[in-house]
């Protein structure tokens, strides 16, 4: 087993040695131990665990929650390792959303091709996803987080062709649903459950897990009640919000 001296660990893992001493003082990082001269030595399971540090301070994590979770109880490096890659993974997708904008806007700028007001702001904001997720929590309980979980774990696998083809799904989804709105059509008519019945389909799909109809009664809620989603839905038709949402309770009721 190679062992590292403090200077040696500090060059390989491109952080400095005050920090690595002061990591050893607040009790973040011990080495495997000291030699008679003084050097701290370092060995493999040092190392895996200031890359677990280091990972974790990657999501702005503080030192001590950080050492609160390496020393508890329990704590599995591999489970560990699969979570940073699925938060790293989704904010892959979230750059990838926000690059593809961008790209979109630059070739409009310059002629090269045109686009939908709509499409200027088309990515998920990452505050905005928090707040949703807080909603859930709030409105389901701690049961919820396991439903994000499973989401964030099937987004990230998710490649841009699939989010493409999604989106596209969602859109003539809408586009059906805003014309029944449009043409006088009442919320409850058996002439539109199958639209609602795709969206729901639609729903569990981008879930990553089955939406039943108390959940997608909950998500027409979220639907009425976030201005954004209101924004979104009133400029494909004035008063659409209200008629979607009385659609998807009464198709709920339903099932």
């Amino acid at each position: 087993m190679r062992l590292y001296t403090v200077k040696q660990l500090a060059e390989l893992a491109k952080v400095s040695v005050r920090t690595l001493h002061y990591y050893d003082e607040i009790g973040l990082l011990k080495p495997a131990f000291i030699r008679q001269n003084g050097y701290r030595c370092y060995g493999r399971d040092e190392l895996l665990r200031l890359q677990q540090i280091l990972l974790y301070r990657e999501l702005d994590m503080p030192l001590g929650n950080i050492g609160a979770i390496l020393d508890r109880s329990g704590f599995d490096m591999t489970a560990a390792l699969e979570a940073h890659k699925t938060r790293l993974e989704q904010k892959r997708a979230h750059y990838s959303q926000l690059i593809g904008v961008i790209s979109t806007t630059l070739a409009q700028i310059k002629g090269a091709q045109t686009m939908n007001d709509e499409t200027l702001f088309n990515w998920t904001s990452e505050s905005k996803q928090a707040e949703y997720e807080a909603w859930l929590i709030e409105r389901y309980g701690e049961e919820a987080h396991d439903w994000i979980d499973t989401s964030r774990k099937h987004i990230a696998k998710l490649t841009d062709v699939d989010r493409k083809q999604a989106m596209e799904r969602m859109e003539a989804i809408g586009g059906d649903l805003a014309r029944a709105y449009q043409t006088g059509i009442a919320p409850d008519s058996p002439v539109i459950l199958p639209v609602l019945t795709r969206h729901n389909e639609w729903v569990a799909y981008m879930w990553g897990r089955p939406c039943s109809p108390e959940a997608y009664s909950g998500l027409a809620e979220l639907y009425q009640t976030t201005p954004e989603f209101s924004a979104y839905f009133e400029a494909m038709a004035p008063g659409f919000t209200e008629f979607l949402v009385t659609a998807m309770k009464s198709w709920a009721a339903n099932r």
